[in-house]
């Protein structure tokens, strides 16, 4: 059974950090891009970073590029993504998922299922 677990949301006052884990299960983590989406309320799903199995420099959304770091831990079949300098715009349910490559605009659309997907985990950031 293919699972991805998310872990390490929670509340935090603007300016401060958290980080966000994911354990993978049930596939060969090898394989796979890894990336984290969000969504926030009444908006899109939103691809914030991806970090592609054949390397290279990981991918950053430009709202989040210079404040969050995308780790791959292939011994342990997780991925991490660290979250310094936390904006209220950055609350939102947060979801890791394995994917085929790191065409993020795609896997943004939220009718496309392609890929495994976490349950996803609350963050949220108080002003």
């Amino acid at each position: 059974e293919v699972q991805l677990v998310e872990s390490g949301g929670g509340l935090v006052q603007a300016g401060g950090s958290l980080r966000l884990s994911c354990a993978a299960s049930g596939f060969k983590f090898d394989d796979y891009a890894m990336a984290w989406f969000r969504q926030a309320p009444g908006q899109e799903r939103k691809g914030l970073s991806c970090i592609s199995p054949l390397g290279g420099s990981p991918y950053y959304a430009h709202s989040v590029k210079g404040r969050f770091t995308i780790a791959s831990d292939n011994a342990n079949s997780a991925v991490t993504l660290q979250m310094n300098d936390l904006k209220p715009e950055d609350t939102a349910i947060y979801y890791c998922a394995a994917l085929d490559d790191c065409a993020l605009e795609y896997y943004s659309d939220s009718s496309v299922t392609d890929g495994y997907w976490g349950q996803g985990t609350q963050v949220t950031v108080s002003s």
